[in-house]
């Protein structure tokens, strides 16, 4: 990615996509030329946790809600250090962010940390787009130096693609954290980081739980030199055929019969640590209002969604596995794709979604209080 100068919106900036679709509009954020996966978030609100979360790295977000940027920016809605997104697509950038807690402008914020973004197009049609021919690599190129479309294209095509992507050790910790229990200590927990939001060991802390952040290229000794109650593998950008280090690391994990759960990449880890494969999905899964049904109560909830890839699991059936029985636990209720896993002779079960809720609903939330339970079960 290139950057220069803050964007200014009569900026002229083109957006290309890899199949030859151009949309013509003005610069959002920082003004030169950048490269990823085009998706699409539906979520009306929370645009600062996604654009810091680490699961959107090589990722062009086009914003589906047309009005964006009217809360502005603070520094305690951040997911993780910095953007990740590599490019942001928005049709209405608000003026003038209207919010007691906003510090500076959303705009302003895109260009101090050289995100190259598009304001101005119409983003309907756009997601129509990405919905009838799948999630492709996009190009965004602004400022007066704009080269022609061919050459623009030609780049475009040249960038790398999602699939085959091994991203997570990219934007994983590389020094090992703790985030200290709320209140008093009950378990601890080593957490797989592989790509984590801040909320997410908050949300365990919340619950009496010490956790230690692991890099991504963590051991199974790693992890058991904090002498962990319960294992967390979190979620993470890239694709999860390539995450070999991971799975096995898991296996470890599962062979020991401690308490488990992974969320969002880490769901895909324990799809592939069961023997099931994966996939990548036409276009994914993101926003915050994704109705899954938890099939172990009947129970659908609004969910917060952030994929991809998905694990090929069947529906229906209980699988043998290597680690005892396993079934489909949590269903997406728009295309039936498997959002959750567990195991019926192991403490250990995975969702595909983002139980944290940083930004979205909670209904979800009592999944960290079943991880407890898990860890409660086996210490007695």
């Amino acid at each position: 990615m290139t950057t220069s100068t803050r964007g200014v919106h009569r900026t002229p900036a083109v957006l290309v996509l890899e199949d030859g679709r151009i949309f013509r509009g003005r610069a959002y954020g920082a003004v030169g030329a950048t490269f990823g996966e085009a998706v699409f978030s539906t979520g009306m609100t929370g645009y600062q946790e996604t654009l810091t979360d680490p699961s959107y790295h090589r990722q062009v977000v086009v914003m589906t809600a047309p009005h964006v940027g009217n809360t502005g920016v603070n520094d305690e809605d951040m997911e993780s250090k910095k953007i990740w997104v590599s490019g942001y697509v928005v049709r209405d950038p608000a003026r003038v962010p209207s919010s007691w807690r906003s510090q500076r402008t959303l705009d302003e914020e895109l260009a101090a940390q050289g995100v190259v973004g598009i304001s101005g197009i119409d983003t309907r049609a756009l997601t129509r787009h990405l919905r009838e021919r799948g999630a492709m690599r996009v190009g965004i190129f602004s400022g007066n130096a704009l080269p022609d479309e061919g050459t623009m294209l030609a780049e475009v095509r040249q960038a790398p693609e999602m699939s085959g992507a091994d991203l997570s050790a990219e934007v994983a910790t590389t020094e090992a954290y703790v985030v200290p229990a709320i209140g008093e200590k009950k378990f601890t927990v080593a957490a797989v980081d592989l790509g984590i939001k801040g909320m997410t060991p908050h949300r365990m802390a919340e619950r009496g739980i010490e956790v230690h952040v692991l890099p991504a290229t963590a051991t199974v000794e790693d992890v058991y030199a904090v002498n962990p109650d319960g294992v967390f593998f979190s979620n993470g950008p890239g694709d999860p055929s390539t995450a070999d280090h991971p799975v096995s690391v898991m296996q470890g994990v599962l062979e020991r019969g401690t308490p488990l759960f992974g969320i969002c990449f880490g769901n895909q880890i324990l799809g592939r640590a069961l023997g099931f494969g994966t996939f990548k999905l036409k276009y994914g899964h993101r926003g915050i209002n994704q109705p899954v049904q938890d099939r172990t109560t009947g129970k659908v909830e609004v969910t917060a969604h952030n994929h991809g890839f998905a694990v090929d699991a069947p529906l229906d059936t209980v699988s043998d596995t290597p680690y005892g029985r396993a079934e489909v636990s949590h269903v997406c209720l728009n295309d039936n794709v498997v959002e959750g896993l567990q195991l019926l002779d192991k403490p250990a079960f995975s969702v595909q979604y983002h139980p944290e809720a940083a930004a979205g609903p909670h209904d979800a939330a009592y999944l960290f209080d079943r991880f407890v339970s898990l860890m409660e079960g086996q210490r007695a």
